[in-house]
């Protein structure tokens, strides 16, 4: 049992094992999983052992939702959709540049909410705020050169704290 003020232990599992217990538990009738964001993809609006997502079941997709996505065998994603064509969707994370493909099919689970910078209130997907930020940036054309000054000077900043 803990004592007050002391932290559980942290178990890091690879994707790869955590991943598919997650898509199970959800594909049970588990109406929501949280899971701690691993990576630098997302950002800068979700960050690298900071931020949790809320996931849960598909039952609609559409462009600008942030999606857990087997874009391979066993080779998990958590993206945004910038495009969906017939079954064919295209993924990109905010950080990144490359875009990744998959089946809609291969979309395993949707984050309708994200507890950001270990506060306990909800950033839901549902909400303006998120809706408003999300469809800004996925539109600026600018986008390459901002993530490049965000990594080599925002980044470098916060990490010496």
């Amino acid at each position: 049992m803990l004592q007050d003020g002391q932290k559980p232990n942290r178990i890091v599992l690879p994707n790869s094992v955590l991943i598919p217990k997650i898509i199970s538990l959800i594909e049970e009738g588990h109406h929501t999983v949280t899971l701690r964001m691993s990576g630098w993809s997302m950002q800068p609006f979700l960050d690298n052992n900071r931020d949790i997502a809320l996931l849960a079941k598909v039952t609609s997709l559409h462009v600008g939702d942030a999606v857990l996505a087997e874009i391979s065998p066993k080779k998990y994603v958590f993206h945004r959709i910038i495009k969906i064509d017939g079954d064919d969707v295209t993924l990109q994370g905010d950080g990144n540049i490359s875009k990744e493909y998959c089946k809609v099919e291969n979309i395993k689970a949707i984050g309708i909410g994200f507890y950001r910078k270990e506060r306990k209130i909800l950033d839901s997907t549902d909400g303006y705020k998120w809706k408003i930020y999300s469809w800004i940036w996925m539109h600026i054309p600018l986008r390459r050169y901002l993530l490049a000054v965000y990594r080599r000077i925002w980044i470098p900043i916060t990490r010496k704290k």
